[in-house]
């Protein structure tokens, strides 16, 4: 596993690529990242929720998730890059989401609410970056409810060792441009999220060629 990039270069990196960023993630993963998003929107959001899109940039995953909320729902976007988030008002407000979308400009170490704020939270490829990205499961684990659904998706390695080789020489290309990676790498969460107290509901890889996805969910113990 690479190691990350310091936080303040991550920063820097959104601030700058946030006008192309939903274009290039997209079309960069074949859109195998909104399979992802999809799948995760499917299983984890309940109309009334009050949810928690952690790390979420400009809203891609939020903004999907709000067109399923009722008039009782609302998703909040945490992310720490500024630009990212005024692009997500920018569309929340053309989607006419603006009333059950909040923006909040916070840290996936620090999540800027009390234990227990939220029904459900949603992660969807903001841990690839961290350097201790189990910390900020758990910290999304503190804000969510007893008996929340947290739903994440990561960039992972493959299991099949060609696939995995192929996966590793594109991601060493791609990592030598920042702006194009987003200081995103493959990394493994499943075994230190197995030393959690939760309940794992689904575990699963999707992706094909090079890029690759894992999709977890698990359910918060009391």
């Amino acid at each position: 596993m690479k190691q990350a990039l310091r936080p303040e270069e991550v920063k820097s990196i959104y601030n700058q690529t946030y006008r192309y960023y939903d274009m290039l993630h997209t079309l960069g993963t074949f859109r195998m990242d909104e399979k992802g998003r999809k799948y995760l929107i499917k299983k984890v959001v309940q109309p009334g929720d009050y949810i928690l899109d952690a790390g979420g940039g400009t809203g891609l995953t939020a903004l999907r998730a709000a067109k399923r909320l009722n008039k009782k729902g609302k998703i909040v976007i945490l992310d720490f890059s500024e630009k990212m988030l005024e692009k997500a008002r920018e569309k929340a407000h053309k989607l006419n989401l603006g009333q059950k979308v909040e923006t909040k400009l916070g840290d996936l170490y620090k999540i800027p609410f009390a234990d227990e704020t939220f029904d459900s939270v949603l992660s969807t490829y903001s841990t690839c970056p961290l350097d201790q990205p189990i910390d900020a499961v758990k910290e999304m684990l503190r804000v969510m409810k007893n008996n929340g659904i947290l739903g994440i998706a990561h960039s992972t390695d493959p299991k099949n060792k060609i696939a995995k080789w192929l996966s590793s020489k594109i991601e060493r290309i791609i990592w030598k441009f920042p702006n194009v990676s987003f200081g995103c790498r493959n990394i493994e969460l499943i075994e230190d999220i197995r030393k959690l107290n939760v309940e794992i509901l689904e575990d699963k890889i999707i992706g094909f060629a090079s890029f690759y996805f894992r999709i977890i969910i698990l359910r918060k113990h009391k």
